[in-house]
């Protein structure tokens, strides 16, 4: 599809043309023109007051459901929600079923995807069966195509295994993603542990279970070496432990979920499933810190952290129900909503842009004449309601139902295909 954007404002720090306002001409996929104003025949229109234009978003962390659990997310949906939402390329955890643990496993991601108007990356299990002792095959699955390697939801609790999987991936300079929690010192906690969790009688999450297995992985990584990037950190200890790291030039990166400073252990809706979520919503002063963490640089990206469960999955008692909820058409409003405070709105879309791609060493488009066209066209000051009408996703479990949000993607470019995001003109 051709197009012509007119007036939108380019998003793109790596960019000359960051900041101005100019028209744009999509052709057989590519930026044929950028000026001032452009003029052409036979080509959709876009004019949109406010309009915004980035480099398309990567989302680094997400569940895709399929293959294996279909009941609670199928491909199609999941690409939907992720197009609605502002993300062209999305990475997806191994923890499907089969395990993304073998060549055609990666593969699958990559044919279905294949010119598509979201691309998928496949995410390579680090260990076999995600069983966190023997290291899968990690050199025939980067060969493969895996952009990173990790157990996905699945901490890796074996110190050995850690030192193993470090070690093996330095040979090619590969990137292993833990999510650090202490299984045992989380074990049947339902939320931050602290003075609500003792007030709603809820078994809590401390937060030195995240924090204990944080050090010990920075611990090898200055032994072992290597590349490591710890996703989804939620306390304020886990993150002044990042930032000592990195300040010793230790290559450490580290993501937050787009959704983790929307509540407070204190703010949540009681008993409702919606709101349980692993990392747990935290203290103030540990939302806080995330905040603070972004503004100076410490963590490197957001993600949408989407793991969508179906009824019998969240329509439960609260200690019964999974954790969990979808994010990928809500991640950037959510975030635009709860973070800009200390990251301004363009710093904050450069945390999907640049951001996630650096961490695993990804091709970062091109926002220039004779590029292929990699897009997400974005509003940061129009609101909107997020309506159960509006749902690309097969899953329900979301907290951010009927709320309304600043920040609204208009749509996205990719492989010459626009897909319009409701939502914007709902």
């Amino acid at each position: 599809m051709d197009l012509l954007v007119k007036a939108v404002t380019i998003v793109d720090s790596s960019s000359s043309l960051d900041g101005q306002t100019v028209d744009l001409l999509l052709k057989d996929g590519h930026i044929q023109k950028i000026a001032s104003s452009i003029e052409a025949e036979n080509v959709q229109v876009i004019s949109e007051e406010g309009l915004c234009c980035s480099i398309g978003w990567f989302d680094l962390i997400a569940f895709s459901g399929e293959p294996g659990y279909e009941q609670r997310e199928t491909l199609s949906n999941f690409m939907n929600a992720a197009a609605f939402g502002g993300f062209t390329e999305v990475a997806c955890l191994p923890n499907v079923n089969p395990i993304t643990q073998t060549r055609s496993s990666v593969e699958f991601f990559k044919h279905r995807s294949n010119n598509g108007f979201v691309k998928l990356h496949a995410i390579a299990a680090v260990t076999h069966d995600l069983d966190g002792k023997d290291l899968a095959e990690i050199l025939d699955l980067k060969a493969a195509g895996a952009i990173a390697f990790s157990d996905g939801t699945d901490s890796i609790q074996a110190e050995d295994t850690v030192v193993k999987a470090l070690e093996y991936l330095k040979l090619f300079g590969g990137v292993f993603i833990n999510r650090p929690e202490n299984k045992k010192l989380a074990s049947g906690g339902q939320m931050h542990e602290g003075i609500a969790s003792t007030r709603l009688g809820l078994k809590g999450i401390p937060a030195i279970a995240e924090e204990m297995q944080v050090i010990r992985d920075l611990q090898i990584l200055r032994y072992i070496g290597g590349r490591l990037h710890l996703s989804q950190l939620s306390t304020a200890a886990a993150l002044q432990a990042v930032r000592a790291a990195k300040q010793e030039g230790l290559q450490v990166t580290c993501d937050v979920a787009a959704h983790q400073c929307a509540f407070t252990d204190e703010t949540l809706e009681p008993f409702d499933a919606n709101f349980k979520v692993s990392p747990p919503f935290r203290s103030s002063a540990d939302k806080a810190a995330i905040l603070e963490a972004l503004q100076d640089g410490t963590i490197d990206a957001l993600v949408s952290a989407h793991m969508p469960w179906n009824e019998e999955g969240k329509e439960l008692e609260f200690d019964l129900a999974e954790t969990g909820i979808i994010g990928l058409q809500t991640a950037y409003a959510v975030a635009n909503e709860t973070m800009t405070s200390h990251l301004s709105w363009k710093e904050l879309v450069e945390k999907f842009t640049h951001g996630s791609r650096k961490v695993v060493d990804l091709p970062i488009p091109s926002l220039a004449e004779g590029a292929k066209a990699n897009l997400t066209l974005f509003n940061p000051t129009k609101s909107w309601v997020f309506q159960e009408n509006l749902n690309a996703s097969a899953a329900k479990n979301s907290p951010f139902f009927g709320c309304e949000l600043k920040g609204c993607v208009f749509g996205t470019y990719l492989n010459g295909q626009l897909t319009l995001n409701p939502a914007y003109s709902n």
